[in-house]
């Protein structure tokens, strides 16, 4: 192979470059196999929605214990997130990249061949490990392939990956387990991963570390403003969002009173939407920060009022379910790109604490969600997603201006 070090040399790649006038095909197929390895990781992480009851009956376990692969995956994830930059210190982050990759691709196949509960759960914890490195390097990557100024366009398109495995992976893996069985589907994510290695191996340039950094960098990070608002950002909005989002199916069949078929759509409509806020938050994040996290929850926060005042009428409900979707499309691009701008020196310290923002909202969500669906209906999550977005529109017109 070629090395392609030197198309990235210099300033180029560095956190001071001007935003390039045109990427050149290098900086694409570099790109593009970020965007590839985010669609094979999360398609590993939602494959199990659409596998739990073939792998439960299969491994003589409950589905709610089988369902725990899931949380497997987020708890190492959350821990691997904090230690992932501190372990892999001076080495290069091209090979780490790649590293991680394998390990994905070991782990979905130790996970298709698992005979029983125990090595299936090992193997997911080995995804959450690769999940968290990936995503914890991925901004300061990214910002040295196509420069600081233009991180949000180029987070947009890997976090493309997120939404596409987001939509495909349930449904895709429930149809190959019917067609070929639930090993076979979690053996076609070891293939994905594959893939997306060899796109890392062909496409990546040299990438040394410019960096090495101690778990008490990561800590002192925290003592910084900017880095302590663009966390609360995250837990806020995607506290919210989590809270809520897991029950707009309840919602929709008790409010909106719409059979499965129509629900199917739906979620199908948020999915579409999803893809096109990923592309409109990216151009965003890139021309203001600041407006971007602004508009993403306001988006939120008035799909999700919206929804518990006028949610009855379906048109108006598909509407903003969709609307939902865009918002929830913007907010992978948003959230972490302005975490970043906080700490242009540490790109890579930032992004461990952006992913454990991630995790920790989403375990939050999830338990606080369930409990007021409990205690007060379909309609209590959607208001927690409403205020706690508008709590984080509040935040952002606190960010300094860009």
């Amino acid at each position: 192979m070629t090395d392609t070090t030197s198309q990235f040399d210099g300033t180029t790649i560095g956190l001071e470059a001007a935003e390039p006038s045109a990427w050149n095909a290098a900086t694409w197929f570099a790109v593009v196999s970020m965007a590839a390895t985010s669609f094979a990781l999360v398609s590993a992480e939602f494959l199990p929605a659409g596998l739990l009851t073939p792998m439960a009956r299969d491994l003589g376990i409950s589905e709610g214990t089988a369902g725990q692969v899931v949380t497997a995956t987020a708890s190492v994830g959350a821990v691997a997130a904090l230690l992932s930059n501190v372990l892999i210190g001076r080495l290069n982050r091209k090979a780490v990249l790649v590293g991680l990759s394998a390990l994905a691709v070991g782990s979905n196949i130790l996970a298709s061949l698992a005979t029983d509960f125990w090595l299936l759960l090992l193997g997911r914890a080995g995804l959450g490990i690769a999940l968290s490195g990936f995503w914890a390097l991925s901004v300061a990557i990214v910002a040295r392939l196509v420069g600081a100024n233009a991180t949000g366009r180029g987070m947009a398109i890997v976090t493309l990956g997120v939404s596409l495995a987001t939509i495909a992976a349930p449904s895709m893996g429930a149809l190959i387990s019917d067609w070929l069985g639930w090993r076979s589907a979690m053996a076609m994510t070891a293939g994905l991963a594959a893939l997306a290695m060899l796109l890392q191996v062909l496409s990546l340039p040299t990438l040394p570390a410019n960096t090495s950094n101690s778990l008490a960098d990561v800590f002192r990070l925290t003592r910084r403003g900017g880095i302590q608002l663009g966390m609360l950002a995250i837990l806020l909005l995607m506290t919210g969002h989590f809270a809520g989002s897991v029950y707009v199916r309840p919602f929709l069949e008790r409010v909106t009173l719409i059979e499965t078929r129509s629900i199917a759509l739906a979620l199908l409509g948020f999915g579409i939407a999803s893809v096109i806020g990923n592309v409109a938050g990216g151009r965003m994040a890139d021309a203001s920060i600041r407006i971007a996290l602004a508009v993403t929850a306001v988006l939120m926060a008035f799909a999700a009022l919206a929804l518990v005042l006028w949610g009855a009428h379906t048109g108006v409900a598909f509407a903003l379910v969709a609307l939902w979707g865009f918002a929830f499309g913007m907010a992978p691009v948003v959230l972490p790109t302005n975490l970043s701008r906080a700490a242009p020196d540490a790109l890579e310290a930032a992004g461990s604490l952006m992913v454990v923002s991630f995790q920790v909202a989403i375990s939050i969500g999830a338990v606080f969600g369930g409990y007021i669906v409990d205690h007060y209906g379909a309609v209590g999550p959607l208001t927690v997603t409403a205020l706690l977005a508008a709590s984080t529109v509040v935040l952002a017109l606190l960010q300094p201006r860009n």
